[in-house]
């Protein structure tokens, strides 16, 4: 899929990319945590030898904590999934978004390749993007994003709603590949990860987020989504992701 337009800087974007052959790219904690590492280290507009550092002995809490330069872009929200990964960005500088994924996606091929003793490419073709251009749009992404696991117990959930409300947000509270903690006020390391105040000010406090997170899994097919009745997604995701 080829994308129709340009990144342009302060402007926000929907990345997202799986597996080739919708293969299992994060297949432990190690594969979580190497990714998770990477968009930290990788947006940084210097090099970054990963895999000296981590031969060099230090632990993933160490490595979040390696002090980096001036950023390629800003990272408002992220989730990992068994196949494929997520992504809400602002373009921070010219040509940052483009290279910051060059980096990230290079650095974890090269990773897994030489985990599984494998060459050749690991995601399904180039990166995709969606331009998120409205106020109504960045609240569905921040939603969609962090409702992705809920697939994992529940895969029908966005057709048939939500089964099952309070495991469903349970799941959420104790899955630890996606940003959602760090909206909800959990003190982690991951958050460097993120720059909220690049982001509009959508919830001054973790309880109005937890609120806004509530009512999408309340929804069901009867009543539709609290932003999708007033803003239907336009360039969506293919199914599956």
């Amino acid at each position: 899929m080829q994308r129709n337009f340009s990144f342009s800087v302060d402007e926000y974007y929907h990345i997202y990319n799986r597996g080739t052959d919708k293969r299992i790219i994060f297949g432990n904690k190690n594969d979580y945590n190497r990714f998770m590492t990477l968009l930290y280290l990788c947006n940084n507009t210097m090099p970054i030898d990963i895999s000296n550092l981590i031969r060099g002995g230090l632990s993933f809490t160490e490595l979040m904590d390696i002090k980096v330069n001036e950023k390629l872009v800003d990272i408002g929200a992220y989730c990992l999934m068994p196949n494929h990964f997520h992504l809400f960005v602002r373009e921070k500088r010219e040509n940052g978004i483009s290279l910051f994924m060059k980096k990230l996606l290079t650095a974890y091929s090269m990773y897994f390749n030489k985990k599984h003793k494998r060459t050749g490419g690991l995601f399904e073709g180039p990166f995709l993007a969606t331009h998120v251009d409205t106020d109504e749009y960045l609240k569905y992404m921040l939603s969609y994003i962090h409702l992705n696991p809920v697939k994992i117990i529940d895969s029908k959930w966005k057709e048939n709603g939500i089964m099952d409300r309070v495991k469903a947000k349970k799941y959420l509270s104790t899955y630890v590949y996606s940003s959602y903690l760090d909206y909800m006020n959990i003190n982690r390391k991951e958050e460097r990860i993120l720059n909220k105040v690049a982001f509009p000010e959508y919830f001054t406090n973790f309880q109005e987020f937890e609120h806004f997170i509530s009512e999408w899994l309340s929804f069901s097919t009867k009543s539709k989504s609290p932003s999708l009745v007033k803003h239907p997604v336009k360039d969506s995701p293919p199914r599956g992701l």
